[in-house]
C-alpha cells in the first residue's frame, strides 16, 4: 500500500511539475527554434524533463529513508543523476562547452561505479568473464555512451519518454517473472516519473524533455543495468536488449559519421528514426513504431534470456532485424541521399 502511494505521488508531481516548467518557459521565452537541423516546425517550450529529475530523485530518498530499499542501491543512482541533471539543466540554459560536459559524465559514471564496485562478473557463452580494471574502465565508457545516446535519440516527441518507459517496465517484468523483485522498485519509479512526463510530451509535445531529463535518463538506465548485473549476470544482456533500438540507431548513426570524418558534436537529422520520421510526415508513427518493436519483439527475446536463453545469442537475434531497419532507413546518411 506504501509503494502504492509514493508512486501515485511521483505520477503527480512529475504531470504538476511538467505543466509548471511548460509555463515558466513561456515566460522566459526559453523555446527550442526549429533550424536546418531540427525535427520539428513550430517552437516548443524546453526543459520539461527537469520534473523526471525531480520527482524521481525525491522519491528515491523517500524509500531509501523509510527502508523501502537500499541505500547502496540509492546512492549511486542519486549522485549520478543529480550531476548529469545539473550540467544539462545549464547546457539548457546556456552553453556548456563539450570538455566540461564530458567531465561530468565521467565523474558521474564514477560516482556510480564506486558505490556499486565497477562492473561484476559477466557471463559470455557459458564462461564467466572477470575484466578486472579493464571491466571498470569498459562500464564506465559504457555508462557515458548510453548517457550520450539517449541525448541523440531525443530527437521527435515522445520518442525518448516511451523507450524509457517500455523499457524499464519490460525490465520490471522480467525482475517479477524470474525471481528478482528486490531490485524491481527503482526502474519502476522511473517510469512512472516519466508517464507524468509523458502527457506533455507525446505527439504532438507540448513541451520538449531537454538535456537535463534525456541525459539523466540515460545515466540512470544504465546505472540501473549494471545494478541488474550484479543480482544476475544475465540481467545486463536483458536491459542491452530491451534498449536495441536506441543502441543500434544510435551507435549505426556514429559510426558512419566518424567514418565519413563528420563533427559529431554537431547537431544533424541523419538518424535512422529520424529520417524514418520525415518520410512518415509526423512523429507519432515512429513514437508508436519504436513503442510496438519493444513490446513485441524486444520483449519476449529479453524475457527468454531471462529464464535462461543464451544473453549473447539473444542479444544476436533481436539487433539483426534493428540492423536492416537502420539501413533501411539511411542511419548516418548524409541526408541528400534519403
Amino acid at each position: 500500500m506504501a509503494i502504492f502511494v509514493v508512486l501515485t505521488a511521483v505520477l503527480i508531481a512529475s504531470f504538476l511539475l511538467t505543466w509548471v516548467l511548460r509555463r515558466y518557459a513561456l515566460s522566459r521565452s526559453l523555446m527550442d527554434i526549429p533550424n536546418g537541423r531540427s525535427s520539428h516546425s513550430v517552437p516548443t517550450p524546453r526543459g520539461g524533463g527537469v520534473s523526471v529529475v525531480l520527482a524521481y530523485l525525491a522519491a528515491l530518498a523517500l524509500l531509501a529513508s523509510a527502508g523501502m530499499m537500499q541505500w547502496s542501491d540509492a546512492v549511486p543512482l542519486l549522485g549520478s543523476g543529480a550531476l548529469i541533471a545539473l550540467i544539462g539543466f545549464l547546457d539548457d540554459h546556456g552553453h556548456v562547452a563539450a570538455r566540461w560536459r564530458l567531465l561530468a559524465h565521467f565523474s558521474s559514471a564514477g560516482w556510480a561505479l564506486f558505490w556499486m564496485g565497477g562492473l561484476p562478473t559477466i557471463e559470455l557463452m557459458g564462461f564467466d568473464l572477470d575484466l578486472g580494471w579493464l571491466g571498470h574502465l569498459l562500464a564506465a565508457v559504457y555508462l557515458v555512451w548510453v548517457l550520450n545516446l539517449y541525448n541523440f535519440m531525443d530527437g521527435i516527441d515522445g520518442i525518448a519518454s516511451v523507450e524509457a518507459v517500455s523499457v524499464c517496465l519490460g525490465a520490471s517484468l522480467v525482475y517479477w517473472l524470474t525471481g528478482h523483485d528486490q531490485i524491481i522498485l527503482p526502474p519502476v519509479v522511473l517510469a512512472v516519473a516519466v508517464i507524468g512526463f509523458l502527457y506533455w510530451n507525446f505527439p504532438p509535445a507540448r513541451i520538449f524533455m531537454g538535456d537535463a531529463g534525456s541525459g539523466f535518463i540515460g545515466i540512470v538506465m544504465g546505472v540501473l543495468s549494471l545494478q541488474a548485473a550484479w543480482a544476475a549476470s544475465e540481467l545486463l544482456w536483458v536491459w542491452l536488449i530491451l534498449l536495441g533500438v536506441f543502441i543500434v540507431d544510435a551507435t549505426f548513426t556514429l559510426g558512419r559519421r566518424l567514418l565519413r570524418g563528420d563533427k559529431i558534436y554537431e547537431a544533424h537529422r541523419s538518424h535512422a528514426y529520424q529520417y524514418a520520421a520525415r518520410k512518415a510526415g509526423r512523429h507519432l508513427p515512429v513514437t508508436l513504431a519504436v513503442t510496438a518493436i519493444n513490446l513485441f519483439w524486444l520483449l519476449p527475446i529479453a524475457l527468454c534470456v531471462g529464464m535462461g536463453f543464451s544473453g549473447a545469442g539473444g542479444l544476436l537475434i533481436a539487433y539483426v532485424p534493428l540492423v536492416l531497419l537502420a539501413l533501411k532507413f539511411h542511419a548516418g546518411e548524409l541526408e541528400k541521399t534519403a
